[in-house]
């Protein structure tokens, strides 16, 4: 796959990270569904892959407004996230289940998720066909407090990458309302997140972990975790 030149733009060069990223994890089942091609980096994109881009933009923004403890504007920029993730999803296809993500973390981030998680429910069913998509049901049940099909589509990420299997773990312990495994699952997504040497939206952040905190919160079970990668840390 070819490499941006340290010259282009800066949209493009998170487009090219993401394609690097997901270029890597492509060796894993499932990972084609985030539907991310060549046409990431092409200077006459179409109108899917222009969303996403503005999407990637939008969220890095939002992440440095929360990692200065900006709230207020961290929720506006974020319900923007989700609205191009969204928009991107529905340009893109039935198996760019990346953008679904996007859609529901967003959403979760903003508020309490649950318009989003609505929203991932019906487009998705009940039931998914590859990590990426359980992963993005998983959160839209954990919303919704359908913890018995949480822990099934968390079940289904498990075949997708290590990223994946941990916060399927995560996932898991939060459905079965257990703290303390909750509270060891999300220290290791944030030790894996603090090793990165790149993040998807160029801003270091361990937006995982910090959703599934947020999540945890709503149901007395926040691990409380510090990290440089985390807000008020």
């Amino acid at each position: 796959m070819p490499l941006l030149r340290l010259h282009l733009h800066a949209r493009q060069s998170r487009a090219a990270l993401l394609l690097r990223v997901v270029s890597r994890a492509g060796r894993a089942r499932g990972v084609r569904d985030r539907g991310v091609g060549v046409a990431a980096v092409s200077t006459e994109q179409p109108e899917k892959q222009r969303l996403l881009q503005e999407a990637l933009v939008r969220e890095g923004d939002a992440y440095r407004l929360l990692l200065d403890g900006e709230e207020e504007a961290a929720s506006e920029a974020l319900r923007e996230v989700g609205e191009l993730y969204r928009r991107s999803w529905e340009e893109a296809g039935p198996r760019s289940f990346g953008r679904l993500i996007g859609v529901v973390k967003a959403g979760v981030l903003a508020g309490d998720g649950s318009e989003e998680a609505a929203y991932v429910r019906r487009e998705l069913g009940e039931e998914a066909d590859s990590p990426v998509a359980s992963y993005a049901l998983a959160l839209a049940f954990l919303v919704e407090g359908d913890d018995e099909r949480a822990r099934a589509a968390a079940a289904g990420m498990r075949e997708g990458s290590e990223p994946l299997d941990r916060t399927a773990d995560a996932i898991e312990a939060l459905a079965d309302r257990d703290s303390d495994r909750y509270a060891a699952a999300v220290r290791a997504i944030v030790a894996d997140f603090e090793a990165r040497d790149q993040h998807l939206t160029g801003v270091p952040i361990a937006d995982t972990a910090l959703v599934v905190e947020r999540i945890a919160a709503e149901r007395g079970m926040a691990a409380g975790v510090s990290s440089p990668l985390l807000p008020g840390s």
